[in-house]
């Protein structure tokens, strides 16, 4: 399935110049149900650092992610928990649901310009991912939750303003993919074209996606299949590229 709406009069993407993926749920289909993996070890890690209940530990993770953008976040913020240490824990995951994609690897690589991983998760954990898709050395950057300062997540405005300056990336000139609607609205206001990747899991904001009759205004394209999404991209630039290679140039009059 995939939508689409006139974005600023146009509704293609011959105008992007960079790609800008998140990693989970994204990349990969979030069938894979990694986050479940993921949160179960968030709630192990603080009740460990905390020595309370699992049950506790798991409504102060979603309580932090809500009030701070990640658990994260929140854990720096409020205890100085160490980064590293909460993150080597968490993505300590089996990633054997994860099969690699050759053609993901196809569309990305067909796809004209440069080509990002924008994401909350660590650069390991993203590193790990990519290579069983088999699309690590297809993005020029990975900008994670460290580039970040580990308390500026998406879908804060800074931490895009702090992407798109490392990166030189103008957001006009950009796409963004994201399963997740609230990590759009922030793009779509920098003035980035904007993809939900649409995927069934637990989080509610999947959840609420199911009993929408309409795309939100801050979402322009929405797909539930990435890779042939990319391909008919890549294809339809392609295509347009060769037409406007066969138009002859105008004659030159001299006007004497």
């Amino acid at each position: 399935m995939s939508e689409q709406r006139q974005v600023g009069g146009r509704a293609g993407f011959s105008h992007v110049e960079a790609w800008v993926f998140d990693l989970d749920n994204t990349l990969y289909p979030a069938d894979c149900n990694l986050f479940s993996q993921i949160d179960r070890r968030m709630g192990e890690f603080i009740a460990q650092s905390f020595g309370i209940p699992l049950a506790e530990a798991q409504t102060l993770r979603e309580t932090y992610y809500y009030e701070h953008g990640t658990t994260l976040a929140g854990l720096v913020r409020l205890h100085g928990v160490s980064p590293d240490a909460f993150l080597d824990y968490v993505h300590d995951i089996d990633l054997d649901a994860v099969a690699a994609a050759p053609e993901l690897a196809a569309a990305i690589d067909a796809l004209p310009g440069r080509k990002f991983v924008f994401t909350n998760g660590s650069r390991k954990h993203a590193e790990r991912v990519a290579a069983r898709l088999g699309v690590l050395g297809r993005f020029e950057g990975i900008f994670d939750i460290h580039a970040l300062g580990y308390i500026y997540p998406k879908p804060m405005r800074e931490a895009y303003e702090r992407f798109v300056s490392a990166h030189g990336v103008v957001p006009h000139q950009a796409a963004m993919f994201d399963d997740l609607p609230h990590n759009l609205e922030t793009a779509h206001a920098l003035g980035m074209t904007t993809v939900l990747v649409d995927g069934v899991t637990d989080h509610p904001e999947h959840q609420a996606i199911a009993g929408w009759t309409e795309l939100p205004a801050h979402i322009h394209h929405r797909t539930d299949a990435l890779a042939p999404f990319l391909a008919a991209i890549g294809a339809a630039l392609a295509e347009e590229k060769m037409r406007a290679k066969a138009i002859p140039p105008l004659p030159q009059f001299c006007l004497t």
